[in-house]
């Protein structure tokens, strides 16, 4: 396949660089290189999504009648490489990469006319209520209740790992409306609004000191019947066409700057020959190795866009990606780690609150982190990273399914 841009898309290139030159404030840069995961700060998040969707960027991939734009696959490439480039802060995908797709697939043109144009503005944040204490890989073992009554479901359970549960104000949910037939039968997704009475939100502190995540409890809240998306009963239609979306996206730009910063970190770093950690014949190797998989993985990443690109289904790629890109980024939190060295900050809960190790930096004049900021963050990072190889479907289940549609065994 031919590597090179075609010159329309470099023209296009030129553009969203232009465009990210001009809005990027510094401020909006160092939040989107300090963020830890793919979940950045949320004011950050949305000030930048607000001056994206003043350009009609915020939603690119909605069909163009819904506020989308007619880009090609390249074009989404190119405005997602080059936005995770510049630093910019991303998006959180729950609403307008996830539950988005599936509402203009499922949903009634209702549903389209009231959710869709909020998300766009942020007016409507949506957090995701899949698994559960007792459901997470396997998630079709749910059994968070909606119990028919009249025009409403009453539905009563938990649902964990919500992720911005404190700031979202609508959750979409995956619940239990029948126990008759296969375990993946009766299970119907709702749109829930999170100010009804009964619902309780308890954050969970994680092993980076982030509270990020949480624990959502339902003690029968009710919903309206309209909030169901799809059919009742055939939610998990509707969960394995979101899957596709959560899983999609390129990680080789982010993961090349992960390798940048970690061997800008070690350039600083004393190794334990008394000169820079980057010239470590240890490090340097384990850092080479990984800028090695990182183009790889980037190769891997255009040969997908190619074949998407003619109409080809990614089909067992996409797990493949989803194992290199979570398992690379893991390898290179570590390298960042060590390249932090002594002065690396270690765990500290409520790293985010005021006075936390982030929220004490002093901001740089050119809008980028220092090498303070990276100490500081790294030990955050790499205690976030741990979950990548968990979440969107542990790498373990990927492999599965890789030997099922690659292997046929």
């Amino acid at each position: 396949m031919d590597y090179d841009w075609s010159a329309a898309d470099l023209a296009f290139r030129d553009e969203v660089r232009a465009f990210l030159d001009e809005k990027l404030t510094p401020e909006l840069r160092r939040a989107g290189r300090l963020a830890t995961s793919v979940y950045p700060d949320h004011e950050a998040s949305m000030r930048w999504q607000h001056i994206l969707h003043e350009r009609g960027w915020a939603a690119p991939a909605w069909p163009v009648r819904h506020g989308g734009r007619d880009w090609s696959l390249t074009q989404h490439y190119i405005f997602n490489r080059e936005s995770t480039l510049a630093g910019a802060p991303t998006l959180s995908p729950m609403g307008i990469r996830m539950v988005a797709p599936a509402i203009i697939a499922f949903g009634t043109p209702e549903q389209q006319d009231f959710y869709l144009p909020r998300l766009l503005t942020g007016e409507i944040f949506f957090c995701q209520g899949y698994s559960e204490p007792e459901a997470g890989s396997d998630l079709a073992s749910l059994t968070m209740a909606a119990v028919d009554d009249g025009a409403d479901f009453v539905c009563t359970g938990s649902k964990i790992w919500t992720t911005h549960a404190t700031e979202a104000n609508w959750i979409f949910c995956l619940v239990r409306t029948s126990r008759e037939g296969k375990k993946q039968q009766g299970i119907t997704f709702l749109l829930i609004d999170m100010t009804t009475p009964g619902i309780e939100i308890r954050p969970l502190v994680m092993t980076s000191g982030e509270q990020v995540q949480n624990q959502v409890f339902f003690d029968n809240v009710r919903v309206p019947k309209s909030n169901v998306l799809g059919r009742i009963d055939d939610g998990w239609t509707v969960a394995k066409y979101l899957l596709v979306h959560e899983r999609g996206g390129a990680a080789s730009p982010m993961l090349q700057v992960m390798a940048q910063e970690a061997a800008t970190a070690a350039a600083g770093q004393t190794g334990p020959d008394g000169n820079p950690l980057i010239d470590d014949a240890v490090f340097a190797a384990k850092l080479a190795q990984a800028r090695i998989r990182t183009e790889v993985l980037e190769i891997l990443e255009y040969r997908t866009l190619s074949a998407m690109a003619r109409g080809k289904n990614p089909g067992p790629a996409s797990s493949m990606l989803k194992i290199l890109a979570t398992e690379l980024s893991q390898q290179l939190t570590e390298l960042a780690l060590e390249a932090a060295g002594p002065r690396g900050r270690v765990y500290q809960p409520h790293a985010t609150e005021p006075g936390g190790p982030i929220a004490e930096f002093t901001p740089p004049a050119d809008g980028y982190h220092s090498g303070e900021d990276w100490q500081a963050v790294a030990p955050l990072r790499y205690f976030n990273d741990r979950a990548g190889s968990i979440y969107a479907g542990s790498n373990e289940i990927q492999r599965n399914i890789l030997a099922k549609a690659a292997l046929g065994l």
